[in-house]
């Protein structure tokens, strides 16, 4: 993990895996927005209470603390019975809140009065994310990246993942985002995190990599669905070394089937979430991609998206943004099924990259 010392974090505590437990006591709608990863949501009050006790501070602020208390000892007394399970006598334990205020004393309060030790976040969440964001400018230069490119169903994300599995750094941007980055790359059932959160976990996640080692990403929007990556990790990575795969179309629509295969049920409803496309496709290219999912025909509709628009689309951007792009040596993955992807990650770290790979033009040419 990537040494920060504590005094440098500006938050005046031990590193967090010292901590047995870590206790949010900010509400629930907070937490979610955005946590120290590993907190526990113990909320001193609900969304509803928060918002009454501001409600009356503004008019009364004896009685709104009055109220307050009481919500939290009611609410703290059973959260007590959850939390105590939890810890051994001679555990430490972290508290924060919004500002490192009122609702994490009463924790801390409670907490040291049973006897344990109890450190505060100094400034509460609110220090906490300006550290992430501040480290977010600095952290991800640190690195070496080998940026996986290539076409949609080519195979990079399951490369990707093969490659961790040989013991490489992975940053999974998708799997951080919860999106495969496109207009259908929403998960089925599966939200997004907050902007927040998803910057809080790339910085965590950047905190556990060597940096003698590279670290291998694939090449990304700066945007993925509705979060994106701070400017400094987005030009980090465009500063990377390229390694592009490209895989048979066969191997290429079998993906599709895998990963957007929650979309064969409605064909023409996936077809309506791309006709903003039209100006980039025409409207004649949409008739027939409406034609093929009326018709229940979803190989051939995946292909002719992949043709069509995908791979036109990715090559104008991976262009523009590396001008040495259309001469990179191309990895063929003539098999995507894991044991073939394997081999390829094997070779890949063996030899450092497998072909030669270009870095992005400087100046952001």
């Amino acid at each position: 993990m990537i040494p920060i010392p504590i005094e440098e974090t500006g938050l005046e505590v031990r590193p967090f895996a010292e901590y047995r437990v870590i206790v949010d006591a900010r509400t629930p709608k907070e937490f979610d927005e955005d946590h120290i990863p590993g907190a526990v949501n113990f909320p001193v009050v609900d969304q509803d209470e928060f918002a009454a006790v501001g409600t009356l501070h503004r008019t009364d602020p004896h009685a709104a603390y009055r109220l307050g208390v009481g919500y939290a000892l009611r609410r703290m007394s059973t959260q007590m019975d959850q939390l105590l399970p939890m810890l051994d006598a001679t555990d430490r334990v972290l508290v924060y809140c919004f500002r490192g205020g009122k609702r994490s004393a009463l924790w801390a309060d409670n907490l040291r009065t049973i006897g344990f030790k109890v450190d505060v976040v100094r400034g509460g969440w609110k220090r906490y994310r300006r550290w992430v964001l501040a480290s977010l400018q600095e952290l991800p230069k640190a690195f070496q990246y080998r940026v996986i490119s290539g076409p949609t169903g080519a195979g990079k994300t399951r490369l990707l993942h093969a490659l961790e599995r040989e013991g490489a750094q992975v940053l999974d941007l998708e799997a951080m985002a919860r999106h495969r980055g496109s207009l259908l790359g929403d998960l089925p059932g599966v939200p997004q995190p907050s902007h927040k959160f998803f910057d809080t976990l790339v910085f965590q996640r950047l905190r556990t990599f060597r940096q003698d080692r590279p670290v291998w990403v694939e090449d990304e929007s700066k945007r993925i669905g509705a979060v994106q990556m701070s400017d400094a990790m987005y030009e980090a990575i465009t500063e990377g070394s390229m390694v592009r795969v490209d895989a048979p179309m066969n191997e290429r629509v079998r993906l599709w089937h895998e990963d957007y295969g929650h979309f064969e049920a409605d064909l023409p409803a996936m077809v309506a979430r791309l006709t903003k496309l039209n100006e980039l496709v025409g409207n004649a290219e949409i008739k027939h991609w409406q034609e093929l999912a009326k018709a229940g025909q979803a190989a051939e509709l995946f292909e002719r998206l992949m043709t069509h628009h995908y791979d036109p689309a990715y090559a104008r951007t991976a262009r523009r943004h590396r001008p040495g792009y259309d001469a990179l040596p191309v990895l063929q993955l003539e098999s995507l099924s894991p044991q073939a992807l394997q081999v390829h990650a094997r070779s890949l770290l063996a030899t450092g990259v497998d072909l030669p790979s270009v870095p992005r033009a400087q100046n952001g040419a």
